[in-house]
């Protein structure tokens, strides 16, 4: 595979060698890069030689003086220098399986790839992990590395993953921590397949593994309407997510007592289905799986009350603008909106949008389409629309594919995206 150049970063020392996009790279120090933790590797220490392959064909050969773990300022078109090592496990709550079709191709590739894990902070099975790729990860020292549990006990492991290899995912997690290296996990809960006493032994076992386990995070599991074929999975209620709340709360009080960490952390779904509050800013203590959806809406919640206690007098851009969010956190942005309008002389609207594409049970904003979106919006007068950022990827379009300007065509007025950042929003504003 070859490693093309497609933006060299301002004031950078690729900019200063006059390396340009269309360049590529084709050796680190004499040895050819298999992929992006190859690459960080070999080019760490102070003196380096690479080779270019200019777009004329030239060869250049550049000696590179620089401090120790300075990047050397190149995107590569390819972010990962090779291909990407998909996942052969057949879980049995697999949400790749539960899409329609029609949908972007990417979002239909199962991964399982320890790089993307360090790189992007995806979650990893282990169960597709070679010799070979374990070692590698301990040579290069490869951290945070992210790790779907599920459970610790073997036998249901298997089944949720539909994988019949024998594997002790603790060895493995030892294995990594021996090494100096900081693990995070998940749990994928499933109502009564790895819940209640399953969820308890396996926090608890994972505990032992503290404080080279830095964080476990229970998320609830995704089902949307295409599951026919499917295992049957029977969904968390507000009963049965309120059961999970309290079960976990009472692990984090005995492990805080215990290792001075609450150690497991609940994911946000968990609280706005169960309708309990969101523990204290302090109780997520350094957010470690705020990506996760763990504490995204209380921290998102502190920033803006931080920023409105000391915010001036102001005169907003426009007069009224419209959130557009999920059912998830459509109270948070409405209670969030009554603050803003005290301190911001302008009117806001906070629009949740129903999932009718993947179903209703999926409240998420980052699983919403730009379908949804049109059709509930449309018509109705909203005007300058503000959307999540988790509904739009880094190409600037929705799950299926809509852009940001198809989606101010058909709704007739500005759209803007906003990252879960206090400080972005009122900016916007």
């Amino acid at each position: 595979m070859k490693n093309i150049i497609v933006k060299v970063l301002k004031n950078s020392i690729a900019e200063e060698l006059e390396l340009e996009p269309g360049d590529e790279l084709i050796s680190v120090n004499g040895c050819y890069v298999k992929d992006y933790i190859d690459y960080k590797y070999q080019i760490s220490d102070e003196n380096i030689i690479i080779d270019i392959r200019k777009k004329n064909k030239e060869i250049w050969e550049l000696e590179i003086e620089k401090e120790y773990d300075e990047d050397i300022g190149i995107v590569f078109e390819n972010s990962m220098m090779d291909n990407i090592k998909v996942c052969s496990n057949k879980c049995i709550f697999c949400f790749v399986d539960q899409l329609p079709k029609g949908m972007r191709k990417t979002l239909y590739i199962k991964d399982d790839d320890s790089r993307l894990s360090f790189l992007y902070g995806n979650f990893i099975t282990l169960t597709n992990l070679s010799h070979n790729e374990l070692e590698r990860i301990i040579k290069y020292k490869i951290s945070p590395i992210k790790v779907s549990v599920h459970t610790t006990e073997p036998e249901l492991r298997k089944y949720m993953m539909g994988n019949k290899m024998d594997m002790d995912v603790l060895w493995y997690l030892r294995k990594f921590i021996d090494a100096g290296i900081t693990v995070d996990c998940q749990i994928v809960l499933l109502r009564n397949v790895n819940d209640k006493l399953h969820l308890e032994k396996t926090i608890r076992d994972l505990s032992t593994l503290s404080p080279g386990l830095r964080s476990v995070a229970v998320v609830p599991v995704g089902l949307t309407k295409f599951r026919d074929g499917l295992t049957e999975i029977v969904p968390f209620d507000r009963e049965s997510a309120g059961e999970v709340v309290r079960q976990v709360t009472s692990l984090q009080n005995e492990l805080y007592e215990k290792l001075g960490t609450r150690f497991i952390f609940i994911a946000d779904e968990f609280y706005i289905l169960s309708e309990m509050d969101f523990p204290g800013y302090e109780s997520y203590e350094n957010f470690n799986q705020i990506e996760n959806g763990i504490g995204m809406c209380k921290l998102f919640e502190d920033q803006i009350e931080k920023l409105l206690d000391k915010f001036e007098e102001c005169v907003p851009e426009v007069n009224e603008v419209t959130f557009v969010t999920g059912v998830a956190a459509y109270s948070l942005m409405v209670k969030l909106s009554k603050k803003i309008m005290k301190k911001i002389p302008v009117k806001i609207n906070v629009v949740k949008i129903i999932n009718n594409f993947f179903g209703d049970r999926i409240t998420v904003s980052g699983l919403i389409t730009g379908r949804d979106i049109i059709r509930q919006l449309k018509g109705k007068n909203y005007i300058n629309i503000i959307l999540p950022g988790n509904m739009i990827n880094d190409n600037k379009v929705t799950l299926d594919n809509f852009t940001i300007e198809d989606l101010e065509i058909e709704l007739s007025t500005k759209v803007k995206v906003c990252d879960a950042d206090g400080e972005a929003l009122l900016d916007l504003l």
